[in-house]
């Protein structure tokens, strides 16, 4: 190629690079996950007042400079309960998030793994579980073990666990044939040795996108257990269980309830962001 050629070449290069759009929605959400995690962490940062600080005078202010979210019925401010609250929601989905994704790793491997009988028994005990739509297994948990925040997260567990069974089974049958299992076999490493760390880590591979999104739903499930009056008792700062309180003041006092569901939507939309975003990098189809 001609330096002519070159000079005429590189530039256009460089135009198509510059040109690259740049992918608003992951940033806001990954920075939205990021603000969560910190008001998580340390609440003060962000809130200055006590989430459970009752100041009768200053009940139902609107939102203001004052009173940012504004204030509920007995003059807390909205605001700080919303911050504060941030770590228990968190911490209520990525519990049972952890905890669906144990119960999904067991089965799926005694599927995969234990032979045509276990197998069956597994598929029959998941058709059993898919009989009852999620939500509602979970709220036959808490209905007979009692509410609160380790019932919640037990039941909210529980709910998610047979989708994610079906999947890590999945992922296992398709990779207990692969090759590197094979070598693994022919080099004499133990089962328990095979299973640890070759067959697990590249089976759950795949699933790290599943589980970004899962935090979010766990969240939703969480909120409305809590809403019913099935999770966090009052006055805990707890998204749901503001939604719950609100609801008698709804005609009257919107913020109430519009804050805290804002940030249970916010919090979905941005794992569920987050999860396809990165799921996309995983698969190699951005440019």
């Amino acid at each position: 190629m001609s330096a002519l050629t070159m000079e005429t070449t590189l530039p256009a290069i460089r135009v198509q690079r510059t040109a690259r759009p740049i992918r608003l929605g992951p940033w806001l959400a990954v920075g939205f996950l990021g603000f969560l995690i910190i008001a998580a962490l340390l609440p003060g940062v962000f809130a200055h007042s006590d989430p459970l600080a009752i100041v009768p005078q200053d009940a139902f202010h609107p939102p203001g400079w004052a009173h940012w979210f504004g204030t509920d019925q007995s003059g807390r401010d909205i605001f700080s309960r919303v911050i504060y609250g941030t770590r228990q929601s968190l911490f209520i989905g990525l519990a049972a998030t952890a905890l669906a994704m144990s119960i999904a790793i067991v089965l799926g491997l005694l599927g995969g793994l234990g032979g045509a009988r276990l197998d069956r028994g597994v598929g029959w005990l998941l058709e059993v579980l898919f009989a009852f739509p999620s939500l509602v297994l979970a709220l036959l948990f808490v209905a007979v073990f009692g509410s609160g925040v380790g019932p919640l997260i037990i039941a909210t567990g529980l709910g998610g666990a047979p989708g994610y069974a079906r999947m890590v089974r999945g992922q296992v049958l398709a990779v207990r044939n692969a090759g590197y299992i094979e070598a693994a076999v022919a080099l004499g490493h133990s089962r328990r040795r095979i299973i640890l760390r070759q067959l697990l880590p590249n089976a759950m591979r795949p699933l790290i996108v599943t589980l970004t999104m899962g935090v979010g739903q766990a969240i939703v499930w969480a909120s409305a257990l809590s809403f019913l009056g099935l999770g966090a008792r009052p006055p805990a700062p707890e998204w749901g269980t503001m939604l719950s309180m609100g609801r008698d003041f709804i005609a009257n006092a919107w913020w109430l309830t519009f804050f805290p569901g804002l940030f249970i939507v916010l919090t979905t939309l941005s794992t569920t962001v987050a999860g396809r975003y990165l799921q996309q990098r995983l698969e190699g189809r951005l440019s």
